[in-house]
């Protein structure tokens, strides 16, 4: 059966259309700077930025983004040309000179920058290049600037820019995010049921051989079924700003979206489950569970096609009552061993799928942080007010993007006074907020000016003698810059640099020499990027694996944190709730640091050990998706207890949980503390130097809590007693005339996901001792040693 995804003909239409609106746009603007009015051509001085706008706005956006786009091309412009017109107007523009310039370039940016990140990035680069053009051009040409009339037309640029945007994203029809949506809704709502499809199959296969290969087929769907999620979540502010104006879209496809997502940790469930069973057919399956299986699996199917339309979540037709009976598990059904767990998870998360399809998504709330500077102590020091606001990151954020653009401004002035505009501009409109591999996005921008400046030239060689018509040239270039930006090679940053490259050749007139031009501009940019970069090293002088090493230490700490709270007690779920989302915003900023890190030149350092950090990634990763399935246990017998209308005492199973955690926490401190060791030799010397009347190897150290004391036999029995435990719980509170046996199912999802834990924190030890081997080739990898080590040197 054929993946229900993106299909390759599908990828090509939407490329198609990414590229055909940005063409429109840039067809729109071509068409009034070159054939338009005598009046209008006067008031737009400066298309090049107009073309600028238009690729920052409308590149691969639909129109909900466009609408944010354009409100933030305003805002930028509200902040920019007024404050321009006063300062032309004190300073000058015949008294302006080149670090004068620069200076005044640096100030303003910072001004825009400084605010908050509630202001949009699109905004501020507009607002970026705005005040490079404004400065640099008024410097270019002295007394002859009209301190007021020369920030409007460089607004004018803007507002057609801005105009194209709309009209593109308009016609021939919407592109609205919200049909976007709905279609990536269809086609996730055909993967998921496609994947529950397989893994019931795979569950009731009646050998090893065929449930495998139902489970393969799941698990490649999952890779895009992930893909069309996080598709749906790029879209979600573009349709809050389309359904403002269009109330009737707003509910549907939101709450849709919501209830899909929802539905995919359990399915993920399911996979988990089939990975883990040891014999097929399971011994549980007998012919009613697999009946009720079945049909619990077509009506779930029958849910999705119905969510496939989007239609309001209220409308959507619920399981019969005679369906939403519980899995008919046979009255003396408990897991026996360990082995039994995977299949009563399998069957845990089937009814924690059930019950998300029924559920209703909780509306997105807004936050209700507070701003916790606005709380402080009433009693105010000037001095520690200014050190704290200096270190502020938008603090940092703001001078460093002021040094970046005065820095560029000044030295594509000292090259070039005519031309020092296309040095500023580049760094202006693409700035990250965030931080990113300065090495390789400059590379891949300045390939990107190179390739699209060089298609620029040869396109007004080849219309030399029809330079109004010369724009064609650039329709094909916008499809092959579209599939440029989903590139691997190239990605958003090289596709924008080509497409901006190509117009600012292809979309001008009376610029002299292509060639001259392109040649001038591909220096300026080569001079703005090499600015850009020695300012991102001044600020951020460590390294991405550095960092990257450091972030995987306080994951671990978190993780350790989440694993000490695992209790049966009343309470611990709403902490486990809280320590898991903490958990997964570390494991998410781990991510960024090894994607960076991977990508940042080696030089003379040691090269990244991306395998390895990957696969510690990929480990966190499951933890974290364990602690959810915990916390929907808990959840799970917290209800139960209550529908049997008493508290029911899980104190009998607190000692096994707390075994558990023996096997897990002390193993994550110490990785923890051995990941940040530098080099193991200089721990040797530096143990040597300061305590030399202890001798290693005699064993003079601090005794610690050995690694994975427990072997695979102990941690089996643990997983028997822990559930002849919950058998004994269950029979004693007479749970086994309780309707679908959820106590069963939740205890005995707890017993496989802390299993899970510890099969996991083994794969971190393998990790950890594979990256420290890696960093220290010569010497010889003990953890446990080298935790000790570490005490002792703490203890001197």
């Amino acid at each position: 059966m054929l993946t229900p995804s993106l299909k390759p003909n599908q990828l090509w239409l939407s490329t198609l259309s990414a590229a055909f609106r940005t063409a429109f746009a840039c067809s729109i603007v071509a068409a009034a700077t070159l054939f338009g009015p005598a009046a209008l051509r006067r008031q737009v001085a400066f298309p090049a930025f107009s073309y600028v706008t238009v690729v920052l706005i409308v590149t691969g956006a639909a129109l909900g983004d466009t609408l944010r786009g354009c409100w933030d091309a305003v805002c930028a412009t509200f902040l920019t040309v007024v404050p321009a017109v006063l300062g032309l107007w004190a300073i000058g523009p015949s008294r302006l000179t080149t670090a004068l310039t620069a200076a005044v370039v640096g100030v303003a940016a910072f001004v825009v920058m400084l605010p908050d990140h509630k202001t949009h990035l699109v905004s501020k680069r507009i607002a970026l290049g705005q005040i490079v053009i404004i400065y640099v051009v008024a410097y270019d040409k002295g007394g002859e600037t009209d301190p007021v009339m020369h920030p409007v037309h460089v607004a004018a640029s803007t507002a057609i820019g801005v105009l194209a945007c709309v009209i593109a994203l308009l016609l021939p029809y919407p592109g609205l995010a919200t049909w976007q949506v709905k279609k990536k809704c269809k086609l996730y709502a055909d993967n998921a049921s496609e994947r529950l499809k397989l893994c019931v199959k795979a569950f009731c296969a009646e050998d090893k051989t065929s449930a495998q290969a139902f489970a393969s087929q799941a698990n490649s769907l999952s890779i895009s079924g992930t893909k069309l999620l996080n598709a749906i979540n790029s879209k979600k502010e573009s349709m809050k700003w389309e359904t403002l104006p269009i109330e009737f879209l707003k509910p549907n496809c939101k709450n849709t979206a919501e209830k899909l997502q929802a539905m995919e940790m359990p399915v993920k469930g399911l996979q988990i489950a089939l990975n883990h069973v040891h014999s097929y057919p399971p011994q549980i399956l007998d012919h009613d569970l697999k009946d009720s299986l079945n049909k619990l699996q077509q009506n779930i199917t029958l849910t999705y096609d119905q969510l496939k339309s989007c239609m309001p979540c209220d409308n959507l037709a619920t399981f019969p009552e005679s369906n939403l009976e519980d899995l008919m598990l046979p009255l003396h059904s408990f897991p026996q061993t360990h082995k039994d767990l995977s299949s009563f998870f399998f069957l845990f998360c089937s009814k924690l799928l059930q019950r998300k399809m029924t559920e209703t998504p909780p509306m997105n709330r807004p936050s209700s942080k507070g701003d916790e500077q606005n709380e402080k102590d009433p009693e105010w020091n000037m001095s520690e007010w200014f050190s704290t606001f200096v270190m502020q990151p938008r603090f940092m954020l703001a001078l460093k993007c002021s040094l970046s653009v005065g820095l560029a401004v000044l030295f594509g002035l000292i090259y070039s006074k005519q031309n020092g505009i296309w040095s500023g501009l580049p760094v202006a409109i693409s700035f990250a907020a965030s931080r990113e591999a300065a090495f390789r996005v400059s590379n891949l921008k300045a390939q990107g000016t190179v390739l699209g400046t060089v298609y620029g030239v040869l396109g007004c060689f080849v219309l030399e003698k029809y330079v109004k018509v010369r724009f064609l040239i650039l329709l094909p270039w916008f499809v092959f810059c579209s599939l440029l930006r989903r590139s691997r090679m190239y990605g958003p940053a090289g596709g924008v640099s080509a497409v901006i490259g190509a117009v600012l050749v292809l979309g001008r007139e009376n610029f002299g020499s292509p060639t001259e031009f392109a040649i001038i501009r591909i220096v300026e940019a080569f001079i703005g990027l090499s600015c850009s970069i020695v300012v991102e090293l001044l600020f951020q002088p460590a390294r991405a694996s550095t960092l990257a090493k450091i972030q995987l230490a306080k994951t671990l700490r978190v993780l350790h944190e989440c694993v000490c709270m695992l209790s049966l007690a009343n309470g611990s779920k709403d902490c486990i709730e809280d320590g898991r989302k903490k958990l997964k915003a570390n494991v998410n900023e781990l991510r960024k640091f090894i994607e960076e890190a991977e990508m940042e030149p080696n030089f003379w350092f040691l090269p990244f050990n991306g395998v390895c950090y990957n696969k510690l990634l990929k480990t966190l990763v499951n933890m974290e998706g364990l602690l959810v399935f915990m916390n929907h246990a808990y959840e799970s017998l917290d209800q139960e207890s209550r529908q049997m209308g008493r508290n029911m005492s899980f104190k009998i199973l607190e000692s096994d949980v707390e075994l558990f955690k023996e096997m897990i926490h002390p193993s994550i401190k110490c990785f923890e503390r051995v990941v940040l060791v530098k080099s193991l030799n200089k721990l040797d010397k530096d143990l040597q130097k300061n305590e030399p009347s202890k001798d290693i190897e005699l064993g003079k150290l601090p005794s610690t809590q050995k690694l994975n004391v427990f072997g695979e036999d102990e941690m089996d029995n643990l997983v028997n007693s822990y559930l002849e435990r919950s058998k004994e719980l269950v029979l004693g509170e007479g749970c086994e005339q309780v309707k679908g046996h959820e106590l069963v199912l939740s205890l005995s999802a707890l017993a496989f996901c802390l299993r899970g834990l510890v099969r996991e924190t083994k794969e971190i030890e393998k990790g950890v001792m594979e990256l420290l081997q890696w960093e220290n080739p010569s010497s010889h990898v003990n953890l446990y040693e080298i935790s000790c080590k570490i005490d002792a040197l703490c203890d001197i």
